[in-house]
């Protein structure tokens, strides 16, 4: 079975031997303020920065999850207003999460088809945090970072915080331009499901000790307490934690990754264009993502699509959303080789 599925997606086939690894070293039964686990996580968190070129003097944690970041984000870093900026459904999601936890939430929506314009907004100055998402996996579109360095320039007083779930780890993201960026492990990073990783910015680090919100178990001032020791709020995901730190020693630089993830997106879109009748949902080339692709269609065509890839064992990403029944989502995610391209691609070629 070759799966494209745009999260929980493919894991490097090296994560079975890295398991292994780690249940042999005993780490996995260690305790979480362990001596072991303090120099695991010191490790991991120095390989990553340095594999995604992190700025030294961001700080990274460990979650849950990508929405438990949302959490954490509402809860220790806005005591009253945030605007937020989206085109899909995750990004709508995170809006509708940040107003039940009682924020005053204002909104700008953009199309699909439209890009962001960041001249165009208009963010009341008491505006404490801006969210945006990054790579919209419910409908394949992305941001620039001349755009994000665009809204770190127009909006230099307020936080920016960033989902980043489908991009961080498989294209190069400029983590300058924003304070907080947060992605699951399960897509780029090609880890099983069940952790996800927060980047903070030192204003945000400020911030969060400055509004010291100790509500919640894992209230960012409290994690940042830990996190000056190496150690989590609670007792996290050992084994995906060591399994990130092999991972991020075995892929090249990212830079060196999202030149491969631009030449695959490439290779797909002449493809998709040449020997296919397959058409892209977003139309608007520089606001499409190089992670997933999504690609549109009649309810009963794209029904069609999918049952027959499950007959080739090949699985593709359902929509998602608004376009839940009329589009399929295809990730192009680093840990994907080649061949399973190919293969795909092969499927596609025979479709009638």
């Amino acid at each position: 079975m070759i799966t494209f599925y745009p999260g929980p997606s493919k894991v490097y086939p090296q994560v079975a031997q890295y398991a292994q690894e780690a249940v042999n070293s005993g780490i996995v039964s260690q305790n979480h303020r362990s001596p072991a686990f303090v120099k695991l996580s010191k490790e991991t968190i120095s390989v990553f920065k340095e594999k995604l070129e992190i700025p030294a003097n961001y700080w990274v944690f460990y979650a849950s999850s990508a929405t438990e970041c949302w959490e954490i984000i509402a809860q220790s870093l806005v005591q009253k207003q945030s605007h937020h900026i989206y085109n899909g459904a995750f990004g709508q999601k995170w809006a509708a999460y940040t107003h039940k936890l009682g924020i005053h939430v204002q909104e700008y929506v953009f199309d699909v088809n439209e890009g962001l314009n960041v001249e165009q907004l208009s963010i009341a100055q008491e505006t404490e945090l801006i969210a945006i998402t990054h790579n919209e996996t419910s409908n394949g579109t992305a941001l620039t970072n001349t755009q994000m360095a665009k809204l770190r320039q127009k909006y230099a007083e307020q936080l920016i915080a960033v989902d980043a779930t489908s991009s961080l780890g498989g294209v190069y993201l400029d983590f300058a331009q924003a304070d907080v960026w947060y992605a699951s492990v399960q897509k780029c990073l090609g880890l099983p499901s069940g952790m996800a990783i927060m980047v903070c910015s030192p204003r945000a680090v400020e911030r969060a000790r400055m509004l010291d919100a100790r509500n919640h178990y894992n209230s960012l001032a409290f994690m940042i307490e830990k996190m000056e020791d190496w150690q989590t709020t609670y007792t996290p995901n050992i084994l995906n934690i060591y399994l990130l730190n092999r991972i991020m020693q075995q892929v090249p630089s990212i830079k060196t990754i999202d030149e491969i993830t631009q030449k695959r997106l490439a290779n797909y879109l002449q493809f998709l264009e040449k020997e296919t009748d397959l058409i892209l949902l977003c139309d608007k080339p520089e606001a499409r993502s190089a992670t997933v692709l999504t690609i549109k269609g009649s309810l009963n065509r794209i029904a069609h699509i999918k049952a027959e890839a499950q007959k080739q064992n090949i699985i593709l990403g359902n929509g998602y959303g608004t376009w839940k029944d009329t589009t399929f989502r295809v990730a192009n995610f680093p840990a994907i080789t080649d061949n399973e391209i190919a293969l795909l691609q092969d499927f596609l070629r025979g479709l009638k």
